[in-house]
């Protein structure tokens, strides 16, 4: 449409820099927020939210501290000044369903934006490919030991272009009002699985370590890493050992019309263009 114009949310991140992207690649107008760009955005500051959202008429939404209620909140407050500045459409980063109870602060941040008035989709993530290539993950790697507290759990590890093609058929295509996409890669791996797959395509010795939550707790309160966000790693890594997001999902498919991609042939190419290389 001639008039649409998107703002991203967390634009600089690792799915919001890929929405950008694919949608300046489409001809679409962007607007790229966030806290240190040229559009400011911070959901701590609503004073930067109206300045963003003028003359948009869709949002991708990243939020990093949802599930906390402040962030319900906060969703819940720039979905009714969106709606109340013509914003038609909201695509909200959100959390697996597992363990997320349908009146849980997560379910209720979804439901705000269809409360505002706008057209919404929710994107439920899992643990993206890419953190192991650049992100938290990839200096483990370097090193040769990948520490964590997630024993032989599953997971259906997803690819952040996969989240971004879904992310933008859904800001700029119909038939998506109200979906909850719970988007997953094609099979269920465990970390050991992810491991040995990169020391596979890259030649190098690294190798997954399984850690007790304890062990994990002390080794990042040793590297500085703060009380809290040891707390809600200590949360998070739990729900991978109770085999709550050992589950895999069609919705890449259905939306996009092909298979997620495979991990195997994301190391594969990753490894290729020297994700890896020291």
């Amino acid at each position: 449409m001639s008039d649409e114009l998107i703002l991203v949310t967390g634009a600089t991140g690792k799915t919001g820099r890929r929405v950008v992207r694919l949608l300046r690649e489409r001809g679409i107008p962007v607007r790229a927020g966030s806290r240190s760009g040229s559009i400011r955005f911070d959901w701590d500051d609503p004073a930067t939210w109206e300045p963003a959202l003028r003359g948009v008429t869709a949002t991708y939404l990243v939020v990093p501290t949802l599930g906390a209620p402040q962030a319900t909140e906060a969703v819940a407050a720039f979905a009714r000044q969106a709606a109340g500045l013509g914003v038609r459409r909201a695509v909200l980063v959100s959390l697996p369903a597992e363990g997320t109870a349908d009146h849980g602060p997560v379910a209720a941040a979804e439901r705000a934006l269809g409360e505002a008035g706008l057209e919404w989709t929710a994107l439920r993530l899992r643990w993206f490919f890419q953190n192991f290539s650049e992100d938290f993950l990839r200096d483990p790697v370097l090193g040769g030991e990948v520490r964590l507290p997630a024993g032989e759990a599953l997971e259906a590890f997803v690819d952040a272009d996969d989240i971004a093609e879904v992310a933008v058929a859904a800001l700029t295509g119909s038939g998506h009002d109200g979906k909850v996409y719970e988007l997953t890669g094609p099979r269920l791996l465990t970390f050991h699985d992810t491991v040995a797959a990169i020391a596979e395509a890259t030649g190098r010795d690294v190798r997954y370590v399984p850690l007790t939550a304890e062990e994990y707790a002390d080794e990042q309160r040793a590297l500085g890493v703060p009380e809290e966000w040891v707390q809600v790693s200590d949360g998070f890594y739990a729900q991978f050992r109770a085999g709550n997001l050992a589950s895999v999902s069609d919705d890449v498919e259905r939306v996009l019309g092909r298979p997620p991609r495979d991990f195997a042939d994301f190391v594969k190419a990753a490894a290729a263009d020297g994700a890896w290389s020291a």
